[in-house]
């Protein structure tokens, strides 16, 4: 019968487990040669008693002279062994030393091998952890440089991106600047003559009703003499004075509402410039669309058709000249998007709390892909030349200016629909 324990409690230096040093397998292997030496009984105890390994072949009845050793590991006991045989049987005592003799051997072999295996980890281990330690300080180091690289990069892009803004701004505060004194020019100049315009086609129109009403007094006072009347009435057929009487009216008139179109167009170009606005000031939106449609027409294709759903809204907070030049940009990129058959439609209304404005347009629109970078400082879709880039950056700017904010989508033309939200200060 063999008995024998999976580990023995015992610990050795560094909470080294004995085990480790005498496997089961072992202390078998040397019981059992024990015992076939001619022991009855081997046994191998733990020092609290508990029996390590056991293999025997007694008969009951028959009396046994029990020898133990003690087993020790660098002076230190660890173990007892204990051997039994015949009463009489004087090997015992041998069997029982080489036993012990055996399993010191093999314990202090095992130490020393296990012993000199931990010292090589330990070595190798303490490099590897060196040389981990090295590579985390470099990695560490390089993450810094990638850090400060990035961070590099980004203020860089962030200059740019300010640069590019307030170059913008400034070209656009310029061009504006120029626009008002033109406007303010033009202004002085045909407002003067298309004020005689307009006063003398008052006055004509009035003489011309005098005259007309003479004419017909004229009628009236020789329709009794009948040579009288045929004569006159042939003059007037030869002079096409009923012709006359009818068309002189919607001659006036016209002419009298192109001379206040010329004027409204010019304070329009001076509305749109602003020249004489102050920071700080809020704009009538649908004001500000009107006088910019008014100006930009001209420039459009002949067969644009511009469809408005403008609500009175409340006065939105910002600059109208620079609302009025985002307008004017967006607006050139739809003609640009459509040269022929262009569809704007415009609209605007309030919920309360913003101001919605949204511009769309039936052209080719602008892909999902980039419509994250469309307001990105010299982004551009156009060839080598062909644009800045700088123009709906600038809309972008334009519209934070005033506490909004703008996205695009695509229109159901399947266009471009810009929209816009402008928070009211004090809706």
């Amino acid at each position: 019968m063999i008995k024998h324990r999976e580990q023995i409690e015992y610990l050795v230096g560094e909470e080294h487990d004995i085990t480790e040093l005498l496997k089961v397998p072992e202390l078998r292997a040397l019981v059992h040669e024990a015992r076939v030496a001619g022991a009855l009984r081997v046994s191998l105890i733990a020092e609290n008693g508990t029996v390590i390994c056991s293999e025997e072949d007694v008969e009951s009845g028959v009396a046994l002279r029990l020898i133990t050793l003690p087993v020790s590991l660098e002076g230190e006991k660890i173990a007892d062994i204990q051997v039994s045989g015949g009463e009489h049987d004087q090997a015992v005592c041998g069997i029982a030393a080489m036993l012990r003799s055996a399993i010191s051997v093999v314990l202090n072999n095992n130490l020393k091998r296990t012993l000199t295996a931990r010292m090589h980890t330990s070595v190798v281990t303490r490099s590897y952890d060196e040389l981990l330690a090295k590579n985390l300080e470099l990695s560490a180091s390089e993450t810094r440089y990638r850090e400060l690289a990035q961070s590099l990069e980004a203020k860089v892009k962030e200059r740019t991106y300010e640069l590019g803004i307030a170059h913008a701004r400034l070209l656009q505060q310029e061009k504006l600047a120029s626009i008002g004194q033109l406007a303010a020019g033009v202004a002085h100049e045909i407002n003067n003559p298309v004020g005689f315009i307009n006063s003398n086609l008052s006055t004509l129109k009035k003489y011309v009703s005098r005259l007309i009403e003479m004419v017909d007094w004229y009628q009236q006072q020789t329709a009794s003499d009948e040579k009288l009347s045929d004569l006159a009435g042939s003059k007037q057929d030869e002079l096409k004075i009923a012709m006359v009487k009818g068309d002189v009216w919607d001659l006036l008139e016209q002419s009298l509402a192109g001379a206040e179109r010329v004027r409204r167009i010019v304070a329009d170009l001076k509305g749109v410039s602003h020249v004489d606005e102050i920071e700080g000031q809020s704009f009538d939106l649908k004001l500000e669309v009107e006088r910019t449609l008014s100006v930009v027409k001209a420039q459009l294709p002949f067969d644009t058709v511009i469809k408005c759903d403008l609500s009175p809204t409340p006065p939105v907070t910002g600059n109208g000249a620079l609302f009025c030049q985002a307008l004017f940009n967006m607006i050139q990129n739809s003609a640009q998007a459509a040269p022929s058959g262009l569809i704007l439609q415009l609209k605007s209304f309030c919920d309360g709390a913003r101001v919605y404005f949204s511009i769309a347009d039936n052209g080719h629109g602008v892909p999902e892909e980039i419509r994250g970078r469309i307001f990105d400082p010299f982004f551009t879709t156009r060839d080598v030349g062909g644009g800045t880039g700088m123009g709906l950056a600038v809309v972008y700017d334009i519209v934070k200016q005033c506490n909004g904010t703008i996205t695009v989508r695509e229109s159901a033309a399947g266009g471009a629909l810009f929209e816009m939200e402008f928070l009211l200060i004090n809706p």
